[in-house]
């Protein structure tokens, strides 16, 4: 009996762990739009997207950190992001407005750095924070509630600079 609740028990967390993933899959902004323009299917990195100042109070140290970063603003910019890049310029990143604030997801397929995803909730605080998102994964990297934006930054850059949820944002 105590193996047979046991392949019960495995089958229902197979279950649910598949659930959370279909869940957090549809929570992915679409590709479709981005793979109509063909630059991800050319596996190209997407240049040409708007630049701005953004700083990072973190509350630790008080200190105010500069970065330039893209704005990926369309759903197809949002799809693409950081695909397809070897390499990141220090103090840069990209940012993903989402309005209206949603649950965000993303995963790293296609994306060959590592990178630290910043979850910025509406009042322009770090809601939470993955660092070093391994390139090439599947896994679903998800926001603890609603965000305004997201910030991809390079992998290790937000505990290089103190980061943690509670820290400011602006842009």
């Amino acid at each position: 009996m105590t193996a047979r609740v046991a392949r019960l028990q495995s089958s229902w967390h197979r279950s649910v762990r598949a659930f959370a993933l279909a869940l957090a899959l549809a929570a992915l902004p679409a590709a479709a739009p981005a793979f109509a323009t063909g630059s991800i299917a050319a596996g190209k990195p997407q240049t040409g997207l708007k630049v701005v100042p953004l700083t990072i109070v973190t509350a630790s140290s008080g200190k105010s950190h500069a970065y330039k970063v893209e704005v990926a603003q369309t759903e197809a910019q949002q799809a693409h992001g950081m695909m397809f890049r070897t390499k990141m310029a220090p103090s840069t990143g990209m940012i993903f407005p989402m309005n209206p604030p949603r649950q965000a997801g993303f995963w790293m397929e296609n994306t060959l750095i590592p990178l630290d995803l910043l979850f910025i909730g509406a009042d322009g605080r770090i809601r939470n924070i993955v660092s070093n998102a391994v390139p090439k994964s599947r896994a679903a990297l998800m926001s603890a509630g609603p965000v305004a934006a997201v910030l991809e930054l390079a992998g290790g850059e937000a505990d290089r600079i103190g980061a943690r949820p509670g820290d400011k944002v602006s842009w």
